[in-house]
C-alpha cells in the first residue's frame, strides 16, 4: 500500500464517521482531565532538583543533609520588638507559635534559629524561625496556600503587645510579587489561544475556520496534560519548564499541523472539489507532511533523554507525549470537524471554483526562482553575519536579586531580616564540611577557618559555628566551656533554671544559635556566606563560583575536613549552566541524525536532508548571534540564559524541518508535471501562506510565553527562552524556509532526489525495482484507482525537469 493509500483511508474513515470521531474526542476531553491529575500538582519549580548526584552542589547538599534541611523549602519568620530586648513571655509566645505553624499544611519542621545579637547602632532585638515544608514549588496555589496559612497563623496565634511579626524570603517576597503584578496560572495558555484566534481571523478571514483549526490543539492540551500527571505518578519528573512549554509546543506546533490541512482543503474546494472529498483529497496529501513533522519533533525530544541534566532529559517524554495527542487529533478529529461543517467553515469567504489566486507569494516565488543564485547568495551573507555575533555568547544566571513590593508583608520582614542579622541570612552560600573529630574537640580551627575566609575577598560576610549571629561571636575557648555546659542540643527557648546566673541570658541565645551550622554529632558544620559577587541568582555570582569552591577547598586543611562542599543557589545554577553546555555537544548530534533519517525516508533522498539540516545549523546560529546583540550587546545584559542555546537549537532542528518537509514534498508533488523551477514556484505561491501563517502563529505563542512566563521573580530565563524562540522561528520562516531552500532546490536540480527518481505509476521493470527498493514515487495526480501516466521523469535533464 501506498503512502498516499494510508492517509486516503484515514481521511476517509474520519470523514465517514466524524460524528463517531467528535463524540469520542469530546468524551476524552471531558473525561481524563477528571480521572487523572493535573499537571500543576506533579511540577517541580526547583531546577537544582534536576541535577545530577555527581553534580558538587548536590554533592555539597547531601553533606548538609544532617541539618535537616536537605530537599525541603524553607520560610522565614522574624519577630522583633523595636525597643529592648525579648522577654521570657516573649520566647514562650515564639515557642507556642512554633508548634502552631508545624499545623500548617506541608510544614514538616520549624526550627528555632535563635535570636539576634545587641547593638549600640540598632535599637530592639530580633529571633528567626525557619519553617521547612515539603510544597510543590511549581504550583502557584500551594505556595499561596502555604505563605496564606502562615500568615494567617501568626495573626492567630496573636502577638505580645509591641513585637510584629513577618514573613521573609524568596517564596514570601513571590507570592507578594504575584498578588501585586497578578497569578499568571494559565495565562500562558489563555492568552496564547486569544492570540492564535486573533490571527487566524485575519488569516483566514472567515468565523469558523480559525476556531475549527485551534479546536484539536485546544483539546490535545487538555488531554496531554493529565497524561504527563499520570506519568509523573510512576516516575517521571516534571518541570516548571516542562509545563509551560507544553502548552505552547502543542498549542503552536498543533495549529501548525492545523493550517496544514485546513489551507489545503481551501485549495481544493477553490478547485472544485465537493467539500466531504476536498477534505479527504486534502489529507491524502498531507497527511504524510503532517506525520512526519510530528515525528520529526517527537525525535527531537526524544533525542533529550541522552541529557545527562534531567531538566533536559525529562523534558522530552511530556513533550513527546503532547505532539502525539496533537498528531492524533490532527489526523481524525480536525478532518472530521472540517467535514461536519464542510463550506460553512470558511464563510464568510467565498470559496468558489476557480477563486484561487497566487497572491503575494507568488510574485515572490517567480522572482526567487528567476535568479536563485543571487538570492541565496545574499541570504546566506545576512545569515553568517548575524552568526559571527555567537562569539560573544556568555552563559547567564536566572535574574537578580529578590525584591519584595513595598509595604508587603514580606518586604517588611525583609527589611527587619537585614536589620537585626547578618547578610548572608537572607540568601546565604554555605561552605559544608565534614570533620574528623568533633568540632568541641578542636575549635581553634573553627576560628581560623574563619579569619581565612573572612581575609580571601569572596564574602561580604561570612558566620559560622563562633559567631551564630555576626559580631565578634566566641572564642574557642568560650566555645568549648558552653559545649561543656550545654551540650549540642536540642535546646530549650529560654535558659535552663539551673543555669541560671552561670550564662548570662544572651549568650545562651547566641550558643543556641550554633544548632544551624553545628550537627548534634559535631562533626558536620556550616558556614553561611554572603557573596562579594553580589546576590546569588545573578550573572556575577554564577561566574564567581569556581573562585568561591576554591576558597572553601582551601580552608580544608585547616579544618582537618574529610569532605567539603557548596551549596546554595549560584552554586546550582553553575553546575547547572556546566551541564548544559555539555549535554549541547553530545544530545545535538544524536537529534541531527535521528531527524536526518526521517527527513530521508519521507524525502526518498541522501541528498536533501543534508542541505535541509544544514539550513537548520544557519538559522539556528543566526538566530543564537542576533540573541547575543539584543541581550549581550545592545541590553548589557551581561549573559543569555544557559537554556536557551539549547532549546533553540532542538526546537529549530524539529519545527524548522516542519516547514522543510510540507514546502519540500509539495515541491516533489509539483514537480512530476512541471519542469522544476516551474514547480518550485509553483509550490512556494502555494505553501508560502501556510508556512509564514504558521511561523508566525508559532512566533506569537512563544513571544506570549515570553512575556507572561517571564513576568515572575526570576523570570529572565523564560523570557529570554521565549524571545529567543520566537526571533528564531521568524527568521527560519520568512528567510530559510521560504527563500533559501527553495533557491537550493532550483540550483541542485535532479539531486534534489537522489538516488531516488520520480516516476509515474505503472511502469517498466526499472519502476519494479524501485517499487521494490521503495524509492518509487506516484504523480500528483494519481490517487488509487488514478490511470497511470507516461514516465518522464526517470529521464531528467541537466535543469532538473522531469
Amino acid at each position: 500500500m501506498r503512502v498516499d493509500e494510508i492517509f486516503r483511508a484515514i481521511g476517509s474513515f474520519a470523514v465517514r464517521f466524524r460524528w463517531v470521531v467528535l463524540i469520542v474526542w469530546v468524551a476524552a476531553f471531558v473525561v481524563i482531565p477528571r480521572a487523572l491529575p493535573s499537571l500543576a500538582s506533579v511540577t517541580q519549580g526547583n531546577n537544582s532538583a534536576f541535577l545530577p548526584a555527581s553534580a558538587p552542589s548536590e554533592q555539597a547538599a547531601q553533606l548538609a543533609a544532617p541539618f535537616g534541611t536537605t530537599n525541603l523549602i524553607p520560610v522565614t519568620v522574624v519577630a522583633a520588638v523595636g525597643t529592648g530586648t525579648l522577654t521570657t513571655a516573649d520566647q514562650a509566645w515564639l515557642t507556642t507559635l512554633s508548634n502552631d505553624l508545624l499545623t500548617v499544611p506541608t510544614v514538616v519542621k520549624v526550627h528555632d534559629l535563635g535570636v539576634s545579637a545587641p547593638s549600640a547602632t540598632v535599637s530592639g532585638q530580633a529571633a528567626q524561625l525557619l519553617a521547612l515544608s515539603n510544597v510543590n514549588t511549581s504550583n502557584d496555589n500551594a505556595i499561596t496556600s502555604l505563605i496564606d496559612t502562615m500568615r494567617a497563623t501568626i495573626k492567630g496565634a496573636a502577638p505580645p503587645a509591641g513585637m510584629q511579626v513577618h514573613l521573609a524570603g524568596q517564596f514570601a517576597v513571590n507570592v507578594d510579587q504575584q498578588k501585586q503584578s497578578g497569578t499568571t496560572g494559565n495565562q500562558v495558555q489563555d492568552i496564547s489561544v486569544l492570540f492564535i484566534i486573533v490571527l487566524l481571523l485575519l488569516i483566514f478571514r472567515s468565523v469558523l475556520a480559525p476556531f475549527i483549526t485551534l479546536i484539536p490543539a485546544a483539546m490535545s492540551v487538555a488531554i496531554s496534560g493529565p497524561l504527563v500527571a499520570e506519568a509523573a505518578y510512576h516516575g517521571l519528573k516534571v518541570s516548571q519548564l516542562s509545563q509551560l512549554l507544553l502548552i505552547v509546543l502543542v498549542l503552536g506546533a498543533g495549529t501548525d499541523y492545523g493550517l496544514f490541512l485546513v489551507f489545503r482543503v481551501r485549495e481544493n474546494v477553490r478547485r472544485g472539489d465537493p467539500s466531504k472529498e476536498a477534505v479527504v483529497n486534502a489529507l491524502t496529501k498531507v497527511g504524510e507532511s503532517i506525520t512526519f513533522s510530528a515525528f520529526t519533533v517527537i525525535a527531537a525530544l526524544l533525542s533529550l533523554l541522552f541529557a545527562t541534566f534531567q531538566i533536559y532529559s525529562n523534558l522530552g517524554i511530556p513533550l513527546a507525549i503532547g505532539i502525539g495527542v496533537m498528531l492524533l487529533a490532527g489526523l481524525t478529529l480536525l478532518p472530521a470537524l472540517l467535514a461536519i461543517f464542510g463550506r460553512a467553515a470558511f464563510w464568510p469567504t467565498k470559496n468558489r471554483a476557480g477563486a484561487a489566486t497566487a497572491g503575494a507569494w507568488g510574485t515572490i516565488a517567480a522572482r526567487i526562482t528567476r535568479r536563485p543564485g543571487a538570492a541565496l547568495a545574499i541570504g546566506v551573507i545576512i545569515m553568517g553575519a548575524l552568526s559571527v555575533a555567537v562569539a560573544g555568547y556568555e552563559s547567564a544566571g536566572f535574574g537578580g536579586a529578590i525584591s519584595a513590593p513595598a509595604g508587603t508583608d514580606s518586604a517588611i520582614g525583609t527589611t527587619l531580616l537585614n536589620k537585626y542579622f547578618p547578610a548572608s541570612a537572607a540568601n546565604p552560600t554555605n561552605l559544608v564540611y565534614t570533620l574528623s573529630v568533633p568540632v568541641w574537640q578542636d575549635p581553634q580551627s573553627i576560628a581560623a577557618a574563619t579569619r581565612q575566609l573572612e581575609a580571601s575577598g569572596e564574602f561580604t560576610g561570612v558566620t559560622g559555628p563562633l559567631n551564630p549571629v555576626g559580631g565578634t561571636g566566641f572564642t574557642p575557648a568560650e566555645y568549648a566551656e558552653l559545649h561543656a555546659a550545654l551540650g549540642s542540643g536540642p535546646f530549650s527557648p529560654t535558659l535552663p533554671a539551673a543555669l541560671a546566673g552561670k550564662i548570662p541570658p544572651q549568650v545562651y541565645q547566641e550558643y543556641r544559635a550554633t544548632a544551624q551550622f553545628v550537627d548534634t554529632a559535631g562533626t558536620t558544620i556550616q558556614f553561611q556566606t554572603a557573596l562579594t559577587a553580589g546576590d546569588p541568582s545573578t550573572t556575577a555570582a554564577l561566574r564567581a563560583v569556581p573562585a568561591v569552591r576554591a576558597e572553601a577547598a582551601a580552608v580544608v586543611p585547616t579544618l582537618h575536613a574529610t569532605a567539603y562542599g557548596v551549596a546554595g543557589e549560584a552554586p546550582a545554577l553553575y553546575d547547572i549552566s556546566a551541564i548544559s553546555n555539555s549535554d549541547l555537544a553530545h544530545v545535538i548530534p544524536i537529534a541531527i541524525v535521528v531527524i536526518g533519517v526521517l527527513l530521508a525516508l519521507v524525502m526518498r533522498s541522501l541528498i536533501a536532508p543534508l542541505y535541509l539540516i544544514a539550513s537548520v545549523a544557519l538559522s539556528y546560529f543566526a538566530a543564537l548571534g542576533l540573541a547575543v546583540l539584543v541581550f549581550i550587546e545592545i541590553g548589557n545584559s551581561g549573559g543569555i540564559t544557559f537554556i536557551l542555546p539549547f532549546l533553540l537549537f532542538l526546537f529549530l532542528l524539529a519545527l524548522g524541518e516542519d516547514y522543510n518537509i510540507l514546502v519540500m514534498t509539495r515541491i516533489r508533488e509539483e514537480a512530476h508535471q512541471l519542469p522544476l523551477r516551474e514547480a518550485v514556484s509553483r509550490a512556494l505561491s502555494v505553501t508560502g501562506t501556510t508556512v509564514t501563517s504558521a511561523g508566525l502563529v508559532l512566533a506569537g505563542t512563544f513571544s506570549v510565553f515570553a512575556i507572561v512566563g517571564g513576568r515572575g521573580s526570576g523570570g529572565s530565563q523564560i523570557r529570554d527562552v521565549g524571545i529567543g524562540l520566537a526571533v528564531g522561528i521568524i527568521m527560519d520562516t520568512f528567510v530559510v524556509r521560504t527563500v533559501l531552500v527553495p533557491c537550493t532546490v532550483c540550483l541542485l536540480g535532479r539531486w534534489n532526489w537522489w538516488p531516488s527518481k520520480l516516476v509515474s505509476a505503472g511502469s517498466d521493470s526499472v519502476g519494479a525495482s524501485a517499487d521494490a527498493l521503495g524509492l518509487r514515487e506516484s504523480p500528483a495526480g494519481a490517487d488509487s484507482g488514478g490511470a497511470a501516466e507516461t514516465d518522464t521523469a526517470a529521464e531528467t535533464d541537466s535543469r532538473g525537469r522531469p
